[in-house]
């Protein structure tokens, strides 16, 4: 039987450790979870047979034992007092390790995502969100340290439902991580940059929606997306703030709707988003206009 040791009441760092052990070190995806004490051991019970050096896998009553985030063995890290290690990272080091020795490779994609995943993880383990930008906010309590916090508020002393949460909370955020990082490629290598009286914009055509946020927050006023399969096409302006009233697209609207009438455009009340289609609303008509002639359009408002 293969068994995976962490502490009660886990936190972020031991359950992504148990996530990455599950998930990707061959054999283990049906181990079992038991938690005990912080710093202590399965049944107290000294190392096992099978600890030599920096292997974590131990013979403990006949069962194969891997002790994360608790015991002080290899997939600890309480013995040390660099704040640039955790769990997490050394459990991912170690995973990688045995995966390159069973012959295969983690995706660049996969090792680029996760190891972003860890490095936060790492960082607030160490207590280091408390340099955050305006780290007092309201808004981190709607991140995943404020729901764990919350559920076990809710739910206390249910271990394995914490657990379970943030197994399928990391699935996601993996699969969120990959998205951002093509998002990147994307604005990299397919951005196209133009000048319109509201600031500098940036247009697409991809598959890939999450562009449109992250140019946003990367400075450009006026963002446009046509998807290359669908043919629609989305363009977002800054939301308005106390220093400046943003973008208006209406006169854009009136524009692209005068253009191509056939096609189905809305105008979002508060002016700054101008759709073509949705998922939403998958009977609004694309547009037949290209990605260049929309821009020109922009430019010229």
């Amino acid at each position: 039987m293969k068994i995976i040791v962490t502490h009660m009441s886990p936190d972020w760092d031991a359950i992504s450790s148990v996530w990455l052990l599950k998930k990707f070190l061959a054999g283990w995806q049906d181990a079992e979870v038991k938690f005990v004490p912080a710093g202590t051991r399965l049944k107290n019970q000294e190392s096992g047979v099978g600890n030599h050096g920096d292997d974590p896998i131990e013979i403990i009553g006949g069962d194969e034992v891997i002790h994360v985030d608790t015991g002080m063995g290899p997939l600890d890290h309480h013995q040390t007092q660099d704040t640039n290690v955790s769990a997490a990272s050394v459990t991912w080091d170690y995973v990688k390790v045995q995966i390159e020795k069973a012959g295969d490779k983690v995706s660049s994609e996969h090792d680029e995502s996760i190891s972003r995943i860890v490095k936060i993880i790492v960082d607030t383990d160490h207590f280091k969100e408390v340099f955050w930008s305006e780290a007092d906010a309201d808004r981190y309590e709607f991140s995943l340290l404020g729901l764990l916090d919350g559920m076990k508020y809710l739910k206390p002393n249910q271990d394995k439902l914490y657990l379970d949460f943030g197994i399928q909370c990391l699935d996601a955020m993996v699969a969120a991580f990959e998205n951002r990082i093509w998002a990147e490629e994307e604005i990299k290598e397919k951005g196209v940059e133009f000048t319109t009286r509201f600031g500098k914009g940036m247009g697409f055509e991809t598959l890939n929606d999450t562009v449109l946020k992250l140019a946003q927050k990367m400075g450009y006023v006026l963002v446009i997306r046509k998807d290359p399969r669908k043919e629609y096409v989305r363009i977002k302006a800054l939301p308005s703030t106390e220093e400046t009233k943003g973008a208006d697209l209406t006169l854009i609207y009136e524009q692209l709707k005068k253009i191509d009438p056939e096609a189905t455009w809305f105008l979002h009340v508060s002016k700054k988003m101008l759709l073509n289609g949705s998922p939403k609303n998958p009977k609004m008509r694309p547009t037949k206009l290209s990605l260049e002639e929309i821009i020109k359009v922009v430019e010229r408002i």
